[in-house]
Protein backbone atom coordinates (compact mmCIF):
# COMPACT_ATOMS: atom_id res chain seq x y z
CA UNK A 1 0.00 0.00 0.00
CA UNK A 2 1.43 3.17 -0.85
CA UNK A 3 1.66 6.02 1.32
CA UNK A 4 -0.98 8.42 -0.07
CA UNK A 5 -3.41 5.34 -0.08
CA UNK A 6 -2.65 5.29 4.12
CA UNK A 7 -3.12 8.86 4.56
CA UNK A 8 -6.46 8.57 2.64
CA UNK A 9 -7.53 6.04 4.70
CA UNK A 10 -6.63 7.69 8.21
CA UNK A 11 -8.65 11.29 6.40
CA UNK A 12 -12.06 8.41 5.92
CA UNK A 13 -12.04 6.71 9.09
CA UNK A 14 -10.81 9.82 11.37
CA UNK A 15 -13.40 12.23 9.62
CA UNK A 16 -14.67 15.53 11.42
CA UNK A 17 -11.46 14.98 13.83
CA UNK A 18 -7.95 16.46 13.94
CA UNK A 19 -5.36 13.90 12.01
CA UNK A 20 -2.35 15.70 11.81
CA UNK A 21 -0.70 13.56 14.48
CA UNK A 22 -1.72 10.55 12.92
CA UNK A 23 -0.52 11.48 9.28
CA UNK A 24 2.78 12.03 11.22
CA UNK A 25 3.04 8.64 12.77
CA UNK A 26 2.22 7.06 9.86
CA UNK A 27 4.97 8.62 7.73
CA UNK A 28 7.31 8.23 10.66
CA UNK A 29 6.35 4.57 9.92
CA UNK A 30 6.63 4.39 6.71
CA UNK A 31 10.19 5.75 6.15
CA UNK A 32 11.78 3.56 9.16
CA UNK A 33 10.02 -0.10 7.15
CA UNK A 34 11.63 1.49 3.94
CA UNK A 35 15.02 2.09 5.56
CA UNK A 36 14.84 -1.20 6.92
CA UNK A 37 14.03 -2.94 3.76
CA UNK A 38 16.77 -0.93 1.98
CA UNK A 39 18.99 -2.37 4.72
CA UNK A 40 18.04 -6.01 3.78
CA UNK A 41 18.14 -6.00 0.25
CA UNK A 42 20.67 -3.76 -0.65
CA UNK A 43 23.43 -4.75 2.16
CA UNK A 44 24.36 -8.25 0.33
CA UNK A 45 24.44 -6.30 -2.86
CA UNK A 46 27.01 -4.44 -1.53
CA UNK A 47 29.03 -6.85 -0.23
CA UNK A 48 28.85 -9.13 -3.13
CA UNK A 49 30.61 -6.44 -5.26
CA UNK A 50 33.69 -5.66 -2.47
CA UNK A 51 34.01 -9.64 -3.08
CA UNK A 52 33.87 -9.90 -5.90
CA UNK A 53 36.36 -6.89 -6.38
CA UNK A 54 39.17 -8.86 -4.13
CA UNK A 55 39.06 -12.23 -6.57
CA UNK A 56 39.21 -10.08 -10.14
CA UNK A 57 41.99 -8.80 -8.34
CA UNK A 58 43.65 -11.46 -7.85
CA UNK A 59 43.85 -11.59 -3.85
CA UNK A 60 42.16 -14.43 -2.75
CA UNK A 61 40.70 -15.08 0.91
CA UNK A 62 42.03 -17.35 3.21
CA UNK A 63 40.57 -20.64 4.55
CA UNK A 64 41.74 -20.24 8.16
CA UNK A 65 40.29 -23.51 8.75
CA UNK A 66 42.32 -25.13 6.00
CA UNK A 67 45.33 -23.17 7.28
CA UNK A 68 45.22 -24.43 10.63
CA UNK A 69 45.11 -28.25 9.50
CA UNK A 70 47.73 -27.97 7.09
CA UNK A 71 50.07 -26.16 9.83
CA UNK A 72 49.11 -29.46 12.46
CA UNK A 73 49.65 -31.50 10.42
CA UNK A 74 52.78 -29.94 8.52
CA UNK A 75 54.69 -33.21 9.45
CA UNK A 76 52.84 -35.43 7.30
CA UNK A 77 54.66 -33.66 4.64
CA UNK A 78 57.90 -33.71 5.31
CA UNK A 79 60.16 -35.44 2.54
CA UNK A 80 60.99 -39.10 3.28
CA UNK A 81 61.41 -39.80 -0.67
CA UNK A 82 64.66 -41.62 0.04
CA UNK A 83 63.76 -44.91 1.52
CA UNK A 84 65.33 -46.25 4.74
CA UNK A 85 66.37 -49.63 4.49
CA UNK A 86 65.85 -52.23 7.98
CA UNK A 87 69.69 -52.68 9.59
CA UNK A 88 71.16 -55.81 10.07
CA UNK A 89 69.91 -56.84 13.64
CA UNK A 90 72.60 -59.32 15.94
CA UNK A 91 71.88 -60.85 18.48
CA UNK A 92 74.15 -62.22 21.73
CA UNK A 93 73.68 -64.92 24.07
CA UNK A 94 71.95 -64.65 26.97
CA UNK A 95 73.20 -64.67 30.83
CA UNK A 96 71.04 -66.04 33.58
CA UNK A 97 70.84 -65.49 37.47
CA UNK A 98 68.64 -66.15 39.87
CA UNK A 99 65.82 -67.18 37.26
CA UNK A 100 66.56 -63.78 35.39
CA UNK A 101 67.53 -64.00 31.80
CA UNK A 102 69.15 -60.97 30.26
CA UNK A 103 70.06 -60.84 26.40
CA UNK A 104 71.40 -57.93 24.16
CA UNK A 105 70.35 -56.95 20.65
CA UNK A 106 72.62 -54.70 18.30
CA UNK A 107 72.11 -52.94 14.93
CA UNK A 108 73.83 -50.35 12.98
CA UNK A 109 72.10 -46.97 12.72
CA UNK A 110 72.68 -43.59 11.26
CA UNK A 111 69.51 -41.66 11.72
CA UNK A 112 66.99 -41.55 14.56
CA UNK A 113 64.26 -43.47 11.84
CA UNK A 114 66.41 -46.49 11.83
CA UNK A 115 66.20 -46.54 15.64
CA UNK A 116 62.29 -46.96 15.27
CA UNK A 117 62.58 -49.17 12.44
CA UNK A 118 65.07 -51.83 14.49
CA UNK A 119 62.42 -51.61 17.51
CA UNK A 120 59.51 -51.85 15.67
CA UNK A 121 60.93 -54.60 14.23
CA UNK A 122 62.57 -56.51 17.68
CA UNK A 123 58.46 -55.95 18.74
CA UNK A 124 57.74 -58.42 16.63
CA UNK A 125 59.15 -60.89 18.08
CA UNK A 126 57.23 -62.34 20.73
CA UNK A 127 59.56 -63.43 23.04
CA UNK A 128 61.46 -59.92 23.17
CA UNK A 129 57.92 -57.92 23.12
CA UNK A 130 56.89 -60.22 25.93
CA UNK A 131 60.59 -59.16 28.02
CA UNK A 132 59.99 -57.64 31.28
CA UNK A 133 61.83 -54.62 30.39
CA UNK A 134 63.68 -53.76 26.92
CA UNK A 135 66.38 -51.23 27.93
CA UNK A 136 67.92 -49.64 25.02
CA UNK A 137 71.04 -46.73 23.90
CA UNK A 138 71.93 -45.21 20.74
CA UNK A 139 74.45 -43.14 19.47
CA UNK A 140 74.88 -41.49 15.91
CA UNK A 141 77.42 -39.69 15.05
CA UNK A 142 76.72 -36.32 13.05
CA UNK A 143 79.20 -35.43 10.50
CA UNK A 144 78.13 -32.24 10.01
CA UNK A 145 77.30 -31.08 13.29
CA UNK A 146 80.35 -32.49 14.54
CA UNK A 147 78.26 -34.10 17.24
CA UNK A 148 76.24 -37.09 18.52
CA UNK A 149 72.54 -37.88 18.28
CA UNK A 150 72.08 -39.89 21.34
CA UNK A 151 69.34 -41.23 23.85
CA UNK A 152 68.77 -43.73 26.39
CA UNK A 153 65.28 -45.57 27.66
CA UNK A 154 64.97 -47.23 30.48
CA UNK A 155 61.78 -49.00 29.87
CA UNK A 156 60.38 -49.36 33.60
CA UNK A 157 64.05 -50.66 34.81
CA UNK A 158 65.27 -47.31 36.70
CA UNK A 159 68.84 -45.84 35.65
CA UNK A 160 69.25 -48.67 33.52
CA UNK A 161 69.16 -47.14 30.04
CA UNK A 162 71.37 -44.28 31.57
CA UNK A 163 73.62 -46.37 32.42
CA UNK A 164 73.65 -48.57 29.15
CA UNK A 165 74.40 -44.92 27.05
CA UNK A 166 77.02 -44.42 29.33
CA UNK A 167 78.81 -47.38 28.78
CA UNK A 168 78.92 -46.65 24.94
CA UNK A 169 79.86 -43.38 25.53
CA UNK A 170 83.19 -44.54 27.68
CA UNK A 171 83.80 -46.99 24.90
CA UNK A 172 83.21 -44.65 22.34
CA UNK A 173 81.46 -46.44 20.24
CA UNK A 174 79.01 -44.59 17.11
CA UNK A 175 76.53 -45.07 14.71
CA UNK A 176 74.82 -48.14 16.80
CA UNK A 177 71.71 -49.35 18.78
CA UNK A 178 71.99 -51.40 21.65
CA UNK A 179 69.33 -53.06 23.39
CA UNK A 180 69.50 -55.18 26.57
CA UNK A 181 66.12 -57.28 27.43
CA UNK A 182 65.05 -58.84 30.83
CA UNK A 183 62.66 -61.23 31.56
CA UNK A 184 62.34 -60.97 35.67
CA UNK A 185 61.92 -64.13 37.05
CA UNK A 186 60.65 -63.57 40.35
CA UNK A 187 63.55 -63.02 42.50
CA UNK A 188 65.27 -59.31 43.21
CA UNK A 189 68.89 -58.75 41.90
CA UNK A 190 69.55 -55.80 43.35
CA UNK A 191 73.24 -53.93 41.69
CA UNK A 192 73.76 -57.36 40.22
CA UNK A 193 71.36 -56.66 37.25
CA UNK A 194 72.70 -53.71 35.68
CA UNK A 195 75.99 -55.73 35.98
CA UNK A 196 73.82 -58.31 33.85
CA UNK A 197 72.77 -55.12 31.69
CA UNK A 198 75.99 -53.90 30.94
CA UNK A 199 77.90 -56.90 30.69
CA UNK A 200 75.24 -58.29 27.82
CA UNK A 201 75.57 -54.80 26.05
CA UNK A 202 79.54 -55.29 25.86
CA UNK A 203 79.33 -59.12 24.95
CA UNK A 204 77.34 -58.19 21.51
CA UNK A 205 79.41 -54.89 20.77
CA UNK A 206 82.53 -57.36 21.28
CA UNK A 207 80.94 -59.92 19.11
CA UNK A 208 79.87 -57.43 16.36
CA UNK A 209 84.11 -56.22 16.66
CA UNK A 210 82.64 -52.89 18.13
CA UNK A 211 85.34 -53.40 20.87
CA UNK A 212 88.38 -55.65 20.47
CA UNK A 213 87.52 -57.51 23.93
CA UNK A 214 85.48 -57.81 27.02
CA UNK A 215 88.44 -56.20 29.43
CA UNK A 216 88.22 -53.41 27.13
CA UNK A 217 85.13 -52.01 28.49
CA UNK A 218 86.33 -52.80 31.82
CA UNK A 219 89.60 -50.81 31.37
CA UNK A 220 87.77 -47.96 29.59
CA UNK A 221 85.14 -48.10 32.65
CA UNK A 222 88.15 -48.08 35.28
CA UNK A 223 90.11 -45.08 33.36
CA UNK A 224 86.81 -42.85 33.34
CA UNK A 225 86.04 -43.22 36.99
CA UNK A 226 90.11 -42.90 37.98
CA UNK A 227 90.11 -39.34 36.08
CA UNK A 228 86.78 -38.38 37.65
CA UNK A 229 88.59 -39.05 41.15
CA UNK A 230 91.63 -37.18 40.52
CA UNK A 231 89.30 -33.79 39.54
CA UNK A 232 87.50 -33.80 42.75
CA UNK A 233 90.51 -33.93 44.89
Amino acid sequence: MSLSNSLEDLYVENAGQSILYLWVEKIREFLLEKAQCTETVEQPEVRNMITEEEVEDGDEIPDYRALKLTTDNAHLFENHSSEEELPPIKHAGTITDRRSTFQSHLAPVVTPRQVRMVLDKLYENKKIASATHNIYAYRIYCEDQQSFLQDCEDDGETAAGGRLLHLLQILDVRDVLVVVSRWYGGIQLGPDRFKHINNSARNVLVQEGYISHVDEATKAGGKNKKSKSKKTK
